[in-house]
């Protein structure tokens, strides 16, 4: 085998950046021997790999081949390197989820983790849905935990549990209860585009409701939530989210008939991640802990003492 690993790691940062002399800065190497590192790998594959448009290397269709083939197979063998390098309960796990999830769940899944296996360092990364996808596709985490719909074909996922949408305001204008579509001309608060949460919601009401007046669009749920208490208006969102506010009548439940609005819970990696005894241990411990969280309809996160 003529290529070598530095050849392709090489290749993959270029593809990401497009431009040598970033690709030489990040690596600590001077751009002719990025340059020549190339070259040499056309020479092996005997035919170009990028084109050369506007002052950036582009891949074509012989590269866009490659990439496809070289991509998984560095990351395993990334991964795999990592794993030898550290021993069976001491690492770093990379941990991403969507904000629900994040601020009702995740914290007492690490602390609970780490306080068993201290010598596993964990990181957590925030973003909506679509962003927490796209890291497990770019390989900047190594597991996701998510809500609503995923797609990719080369994301693998796997259901932990159900949550359920509700409607909620500051206000008690509603004696009785109403339908959907009655609702829709009030002000509403979602969360942002790619959000799991609004997608769910939006799909769910998407026969009932034409138009949905949405007059403000936020990235936090707890942003959410202060908004609520401050003007008249509407939102939907976790129920697990909303326990305490509930419970001291801060928020209130809007009384919608027919609305039963669930979405599942999903622990998401990519099809190819190396599973270590480090990874499988921790997705087992955060699916176990995180089904009895669910199961008991109240997060630890809200448990008073």
């Amino acid at each position: 085998m003529k290529l070598t690993l530095r050849q392709m790691e090489i290749f993959l940062n270029v593809v990401e950046s497009g431009h040598l002399t970033n690709v030489a800065k990040s690596m600590n190497l001077s751009q002719s021997a990025i340059s020549m590192s190339i070259k040499e790998l056309e020479n092996i594959l005997g035919r170009p790999v990028f084109d050369r448009i506007n002052k950036k290397l582009v891949l074509n269709e012989v590269g866009r081949a490659f990439y496809k083939e070289i991509d998984p197979l560095f990351k395993r063998l990334s991964d795999i390197e990592y794993e030898f390098q550290n021993s069976e309960n001491k690492g770093m796990i990379r941990v991403g989820a969507s904000t629900t999830i994040v601020d009702y769940l995740m914290p007492s899944i690490i602390c609970s983790y780490m306080s068993s296996y201290p010598d596993v360092k964990i990181t957590l990364k925030e973003g909506n849905t679509k962003e927490i996808t796209e890291m497990i596709q770019n390989g900047q985490i190594d597991v996701g935990f998510v809500e609503g719909f995923v797609g990719g074909s080369d994301i693998i996922k796997e259901k932990i549990g159900v949550d359920e949408l509700i409607i909620v305001t500051s206000h008690k204008p509603f004696a009785k209860p109403c339908y959907i579509d009655e609702l829709a001309e009030k002000r509403w608060v979602l969360r942002e585009k790619g959000s799991g949460t609004r997608e769910v919601f939006l799909n769910y009401i998407k026969e009932k409701v034409d138009d949905l007046n949405i007059f403000f669009e936020l990235g936090h749920t707890e942003s959410i939530k202060s908004i609520l208490m401050n003007r008249e208006c509407l939102t939907c969102i976790s129920k697990i989210s909303v326990e305490n506010e509930l419970a001291d009548e801060k928020l209130y439940r809007v009384p919608v008939k027919n609305f039963e609005c669930k979405r599942d819970f999903l622990m998401i990696y990519h099809k190819d991640k190396y599973h270590s005894t480090l990874f499988e241990k921790f997705i087992f411990f955060s699916k176990k802990l995180m089904i009895q969280m669910l199961e008991n309809g109240v997060s630890l996160h809200f448990k008073k003492a």
